[in-house]
């Protein structure tokens, strides 16, 4: 299970760094920030607590999108795990 979950962790990074990457890329647009909402609402919450900091504001932001993302991904990856699991031999 813990394999799992590193697998999952490691997709929701991977997915929060292309978001970032591509907000830069595609110059600030709405619909790139959408998809970083739950990793942004985070970093607003929490911007006093960083005192505001922009370093801290993105990690945040990279680590709630993790989550966020990796969650689904660590959901699929436990049915497909279960579901060879019960394939007959």
């Amino acid at each position: 299970m813990k394999s799992i979950l590193t697998v999952a962790l490691a997709i929701g990074a991977l997915v929060s760094t292309v978001l970032l990457v591509m907000e830069q890329l595609t110059d600030y647009s709405t619909p790139v920030m959408a998809w970083e909402m739950p990793g942004i609402s985070a970093a607003y919450l929490f911007w006093g607590a960083v005192g505001s900091s922009v370093f801290l504001g993105v990690a945040i932001t990279w680590a709630v999108n993790a989550i966020v993302y990796g969650a689904p991904a660590f959901v699929v990856l436990t049915v497909i795990k279960l579901a060879i699991r019960d394939l007959p031999k």
